[in-house]
């Protein structure tokens, strides 16, 4: 262990406890946990997450309930804000809130990819979202939030391998004409207005329409003169429904939605340490100041260094006119048709929904063009069927429900990532400070000092040093990789502004799925016990057109001089088309999933369960031309041959392959035991649980580009192998696997009354989700060098303690027919790594955020003002740590390493940063009627 480890859990160690006087003392939070559902006048909270209206202290799962009206108390308009008042859950995200995911018990994908599914579903009004991210346009007026915890798919549409989050928005309401609306206004020139109107259509209909609008500047300062500041806010949606209820057996729901977002949205920011770090005498890393940075600020760069102590500054440059837009266009409309048949209920669930998403990006974080896109575009177009028929048998002791679900989704995704005019000197610096560190003079137009590499020449001995410096300055006037295609033949060949010209995926997806989940009181409400099951079909095909114009890069590849392809390469030229129906585009898999549970009620205020359940995760393709093996040259790299001689479809093969992209399925296998309490004034649930995830879908930026990958263990001792810097070594036999990561711990949550109009709630989990020792890749391949951080170690994004509290009252005033509101929340993590790579670097130190909100209301609340704020304490804390796209190399760790672990011994790498959102504050009018 070294001294940084033991440094980070003292931290992390003094974090919880000083966080725990905080949670004991407020022993609260909408956490969540369980304000929800429906309420019934004794205060039984009743949630419909098994299909079924139940007491939530009756429900033998791991469920967490919110209502709309915490909801609102704590300032959550979207999904990334539930994790406020839910401790098992978190939303976060990096580049593009498209790619916002969400974990529940440390597990969740890693969004940067359309192409992986999210581990944990995302369900609105009965509807399965494509990805989380797709969730995040403002929700409206909501009912109740349920966030299921484990595997789940006996019981809605999708499968998920680690939870589900259900969101049911209010709808119309009968025989009931009304009217409600607000207007906030908030610092960073915050404004967000919404408003509804329910209207009836006789005694048997209803309709409902819902608005909302929202604005608000960036809160990155934008360090570039004339630019917008970034991650800002401009949005709006609207809902129709219409509730037909023609007899008492049959009712039907119509919804409508569309929402817009044109914004700016998301930066990054530089975060310390900016360092060299080199392997000492001892084997201990020695520290130095970064000479990495200096050329860059030279170029032009601009970054905004933060000083000593403080993780980051909220300030960014961008290159002129490159912006991070992003322009959402999300819509769809669903059927939802209850039928009681007698002895069953047919309910019927039919949608149609439309998301697209365009993006532009400053990709390198800074005020040099490196890299930079202006229409990276996804699109998701989905088409959903779900039945199901359920009800009663044996007197009532035989609770039975079986079902179908069909989805058809169109995923598009078109990319435009060019090199930035200052690509060339950017990567002429970051040769020559490889190879002649002495010529490297940012100053010049090519980043080369010319003479210098002219007088290094002459005193060279003929050899393959001197040759190659040779050929770097062929042609003066443009030294560097322009001399380097002049000496290959092709002195005109350019590399600024060439790249991506609008490549290409186009993945279609149609899942079919029965399931069966049924309830049998062996002894009638007292011992039950629950079996369900799933049988999924899923398939996928694959069409790609590659359109790229960087032909520097086939050039190098091609030649003498491939070693150096690397930066040429980094947008991957060499890719070619993949038609579908061609080796490789088409994917499918047949999965049986399930669960069992056996539940005990004791007496009437305990229930006692226990469960098994297998969970499930469709594979699919990697959307990503870089990950395509690269071709190769028999004439100038010898390791071409071998690499050609493996079978076609084969990783590393030296042949771009559609099976280069696909990646396996996830499994999970989940255990949980649970005890729920429904006391006088006082509810508490408590779960344990463990699970064992196969073939755990990975998606890592290295730096460069994404990796996808499968994560599994092996049961044979690899020695260190999966460990070291090698790409070639630690593999393993497809007999020998087993599952890669572990995930177990506890959560406790409660909800108390304990005098009239004070309610308080408290979450606290426990969660160890860590990676197992003797880790390879997908089939069992050798894990890649990238990941040698991961054996042994926790999860990205998984803080081992969430502790969420908070209270509220809402004491009358006199008898004026008035009342008022005091609310308070907070929720406290600990240390969290951030980069799935696990950089000690990427390390966000345990936090708390805390929530407000007092207000004062008239009689039946027709009109109210509230006073709010968010983050209080204005924490800064980062969401997601990555790698500064092509901007160093090297982690604490790698230098720490032995020398014989073929680690790099030196490091420079510099880090970027998204943050979350400042202390906001504001105020707030209400009317209804």
């Amino acid at each position: 262990m070294t001294m940084t480890d033991c440094s980070r859990r003292t931290r992390l160690l003094r974090t919880s406890v000083a966080g725990l006087p905080l949670v004991l003392a407020l022993w609260a939070a909408p956490a969540a946990a369980q304000q929800a559902g429906t309420t019934t006048n004794d205060e039984t909270i009743i949630v419909t997450a098994t299909r079924r209206s139940e007491a939530l202290s009756d429900v033998p799962i791991a469920v967490s309930a919110v209502t709309g009206d915490t909801l609102e108390k704590t300032g959550a308009t979207d999904v990334r804000a539930l994790g406020q008042v839910a401790p098992s859950l978190l939303v976060s995200g990096a580049t593009s809130e498209v790619n916002f995911s969400a974990r529940i018990r440390g597990i969740g994908t890693v969004g940067e990819n359309p192409g992986l599914e999210s581990s944990v579903g995302l369900f609105i009004d009965g509807v399965y979202r494509s990805r989380t991210g797709v969730g995040l346009s403002e929700l409206g007026d909501i009912e109740r939030v349920e966030v299921l915890r484990g595997p789940q798919g006996t019981l809605f549409g999708r499968n998920s391998t680690a939870g589900l989050i259900n969101i049911v928005t209010k709808g119309p309401d009968l025989g009931r004409f009304g009217a409600k609306g607000s207007i906030s206004y908030g610092n960073y020139d915050y404004w967000r207005v919404d408003g509804m109107v329910n209207a009836p259509l006789g005694d048997k209909a209803a309709v409902r329409v819902d608005g909302v609008w929202q604005k608000r500047d960036g809160f990155i300062d934008n360090a570039t003169a004339g630019e917008p500041d970034i991650n800002d806010r401009d949005r709006w949606l609207v809902r129709g429904q219409a509730l037909f209820e023609p007899s008492e057996t049959l009712k039907f729901r119509l919804i409508a939605d569309y929402s817009k977002r044109n914004e700016n949205c998301c930066g990054g920011i530089l975060l310390n340490p900016v360092r060299n770090l080199a392997r000492g005498p001892d084997g201990f890393p020695v520290a130095s100041a970064n000479t990495l940075l200096p050329i860059l600020q030279a170029l032009g760069a601009n970054h905004q260094v933060a000083p000593a102590g403080t993780p980051f500054v909220r300030r960014q440059a961008t290159t002129p006119g490159v912006t991070y837009r992003s322009d959402t266009k999300d819509w769809g409309v669903s059927g939802e048709l209850n039928w009681e048949l007698g002895a069953a209920t047919l309910t019927s669930i039919t949608a149609y929904r439309d998301y697209k998403n365009a993006q532009g990006q400053d990709a390198d974080f800074s005020a040099l063009d490196i890299l930079r896109r202006t229409d990276l575009d996804r699109r998701f177009r989905l088409f959903t069927q779900e039945v199901r028929l359920q009800g009663e048998a044996f007197d009532g002791r035989l609770d039975w429900l079986v079902g179908g679900y069909y989805a058809n989704e169109k995923l598009d995704v078109d990319d435009d990532i060019v090199y930035g005019n200052n690509y060339e000197q950017f990567a002429n610096c970051l040769l020559f400070a490889s190879a002649l560190p002495s010529a490297v003079l940012p100053s010049n137009a090519s980043c080369v000092n010319v003479p210098v590499v002219q007088g290094t020449i002459a005193v060279l001995p003929p050899g393959a040093t001197r040759t190659l410096l040779q050929s770097l300055i062929a042609n003066p006037a443009r030294p560097g990789f322009g001399s380097l295609a002049a000496a290959l033949g092709q002195p005109a060949l350019a590399i600024n502004g060439t790249g991506n010209q609008g490549s290409t995926f186009a993945q279609r997806s149609r899942n079919f799925a029965v399931f069966t989940h049924n309830s049998f009181d062996i002894v009638p409400d007292v011992l039950t016990f629950t079996i369900g099951a799933r049988y999924t079909s899923e398939r996928k095909t694959l069409d790609a057109d590659a359109n790229f114009n960087n032909a520097i890069c086939p050039l190098i590849v091609n030649s003498p001089f491939q070693s150096l392809a690397t930066l040429p390469c980094v947008i991957n030229s060499t890719a070619p088309d993949l038609p579908r129906g061609s080796a490789g585009t088409k994917f499918k898999d047949n999965e049986w999933t399930g669960t069992a549970v056996l539940s005990w009620k004791p007496a009437p205020e305990w229930l006692v369960y226990g469960s098994a359940s297998k969970g499930y995760k469709a594979g699919g393709f990697n959307l990503d031309f870089s990950a395509l093996d690269r071709t190769c040259s028999v004439t100038f790299d010898t390791a071409c041959a071998a690499r050609l001689a493996l079978p076609a479809n084969t990783p590393g093969n030296g042949r771009p392959e559609a099976s280069d992209l696909q990646f396996a399925s996830e499994k999970v296998d989940a255990y949980e035991l649970g005890i729920k309490w429904d006391g006088p004034g006082i509810d508490v649930n408590i779960a344990a649980f463990y699970q064992e995830y196969s073939n755990y879908q990975l998606n890592t930026f290295n730096g460069v580009n994404f990796e996808v990958t499968n994560i599994q263990a092996c049961k044979d001792d690899l020695n260190g192998a999966d460990s070291d810097g090698s790409a070639t070594t630690g593999a393993c036999a497809s007999d020998r696997l087993k599952p890669g990561v572990r995930s177990k711990g506890i959560e406790i949550e409660a909800f108390m009354r304990p005098v009239r109009y004070v309610s308080v709630n408290m979450g606290l989990t426990y969660v160890d989700t860590l990676y197992r020792r003797n880790l390879v890749g997908t089939g069992g391949r050798p894990l890649s060098p990238v990941l040698f951080q991961l054996p042994g170690r926790g999860v990205s994004n998984a803080p081992r303690y969430v502790a969420t509290a908070g209270v509220s009252w809402t004491p009358p005033i006199g008898s004026s027919g008035m009342s008022a509101l005091v609310y308070l929340d907070a929720r406290l993590q600990s240390d969290t790594n951030t980069g799935s790579d696990l950089d000690v670097e990427k390390i966000q130190d345990g936090f708390a955020i805390f929530n407000g909100r007092v207000g004062l209301y008239g009689p039946e609340r027709r009109w109210g003002i509230e006073l709010w704020g968010q983050n209080l304490l204005n924490k800064k804390y980062y969401q997601i740590g990555a790698d500064m796209p092509l901007q160093g190399g090297g982690t604490f760790r790698a230098v720490a390493a032995p020398a014989s672990s073929g680690l790099a011994g030196t490091a420079n790498q510099l880090f970027v940063g998204f943050p979350g959102e400042p202390r906001t504050y504001g105020v707030t009018l209400r009317g209804q009627f």
